[in-house]
């Protein structure tokens, strides 16, 4: 259970930052899109596309990753205050009751979504109609089957989670990955409290000695 686990969070860690290079594509397309917008007056036709389909593959497909880095919102002013054994019972229960019906069904719509798509212009695939560029379309739709299935497999491993919290009492570890600034720069100045408290202890064990 523990390395069905770990690949699993490490298949959707290697998804979700394979797909954050989406941002770049977005940045780019945008900052161009402003420059001859605004310097060479000839916008394009195209970057108002490229611009949420980027922005909603991004978004799709890093919610696997997120769910299996515990990133997603929740109201834990309750929550954090139970033990790990009532934790896990709860979202055990949870998975089965709201996440995993609500992911069925996200697939399923999405993939009549994209295949709906897929058949228009004699089968060559839908194009977008807010701009005249006709930029294709079909293989964003085709994202939302795609995200659902990462999410469903995620949540699969999430419930062996749960079900090992309930044998053992405490949580599986999360992989280790990219903390925040903010945590990184408390544990410095933790780090440089410490070793200027033990240098002081030292000071003074070296001054009762002399």
């Amino acid at each position: 259970m523990d390395r069905f686990i770990f690949y699993v969070d490490s298949f959707t860690a290697w998804v979700g930052k394979a797909f954050a290079w989406c941002i770049l594509l977005l940045a780019f397309g945008t900052a161009y899109e402003v420059f001859v917008r605004y310097a060479m007056r000839d916008p394009t036709s195209w970057a108002f596309d490229i611009s949420y389909m980027m922005y909603g593959t991004l978004f799709m497909m890093a919610g696997a990753y997120a769910l299996a880095r515990d990133s997603h919102v929740r109201g834990d002013v309750i929550y954090r205050l139970w033990k790990p054994r009532v934790q896990a019972t709860i979202e055990f229960t949870l998975y089965f009751l709201f996440f995993f019906p609500g992911i069925l069904a996200f697939i399923f719509a999405g993939a009549d979504y994209a295949a709906e798509s897929w058949s228009y212009n004699y089968g060559t695939g839908e194009v977008s109609i807010n701009s005249p560029a006709n930029v294709p379309i079909s293989q964003f739709k085709t994202v939302i089957p795609i995200a659902g299935a990462l999410l469903l497999l995620q949540g699969l491993a999430q419930v062996c989670r749960c079900i090992s919290c309930l044998r053992t009492g405490h949580w599986p570890a999360h992989l280790e990955d990219v903390e925040e600034m903010e945590v990184r720069l408390l544990q410095t100045k933790e780090d440089a409290q410490a070793l200027e408290e033990g240098r002081d202890s030292r000071r003074m064990t070296t001054d009762d000695m002399g």
